[in-house]
């Protein structure tokens, strides 16, 4: 009885080792888990840099309108790079999603989600199948190494003088009071 009862463990816990490493969403699931008691929290420390020349950066949304990060000047800009294969990208978008429903009607702040892999139309069937309601963009130009060096996800912030003002390369949970704050800072 004994063997019977170690093999059934052994078989459980190796099948719950395979689900998170196979089943994008089952790691994802267990990251959200992880943020939420305070693991992946981002490190949000006000920063000097010096402006950043914006101009040419650009992005398309689904209707193929073209946003250029220089004509949001005098905004925030919250940018993310993510993927929908990426188990990070997805264990982090909730935060992102509840961050967004908080300042989305707020003309000091733009969010731009840009999908990594320029597939669009997948992006935003993923995002309206898990009821996230953010803007999905792809990108339209180069972007330069300091923005986004192809690690995901990669969170990037702007200040409204257009110097960086954040960067977080790894997940993160953003819906968390300490981060809400250093927003609520940067927009005034």
């Amino acid at each position: 009885m004994k063997f019977i009862k170690k093999n059934i463990v052994s078989t459980l816990l190796i099948a719950f080792l395979l689900l998170i490493i196979f089943v994008p969403d089952a790691k994802a699931f267990l990251m959200r888990g992880l943020m939420e008691v305070g693991l992946f929290s981002p490190k949000v420390e006000k920063t000097e840099t010096p402006k950043m020349d914006l101009s040419g950066i650009k992005f398309s949304n689904a209707k193929g309108e073209i946003t250029d990060l220089h004509s949001l000047e005098g905004k925030v800009i919250f940018l993310n790079f993510w993927a929908t294969w990426c188990p990070p990208c997805r264990a982090e978008l909730p935060s992102i999603n509840k961050l967004y429903n908080q300042f989305k009607n707020d003309k000091d702040l733009v969010f731009l989600f840009v999908d990594a892999d320029s597939n669009l139309p997948k992006s935003i069937k993923f995002m309206a199948d898990r009821k996230h309601e953010m803007p999905v963009y792809k990108a339209e130009s180069q972007i330069p190494e300091q923005i986004f060096s192809g690690s995901l996800p990669t969170t990037v912030i702007f200040d409204k003088k257009g110097r960086f003002a954040f960067k977080n390369e790894g997940i993160a949970n953003y819906a968390n009071k300490k981060f809400i704050e250093f927003i609520n800072q940067l927009k005034k």
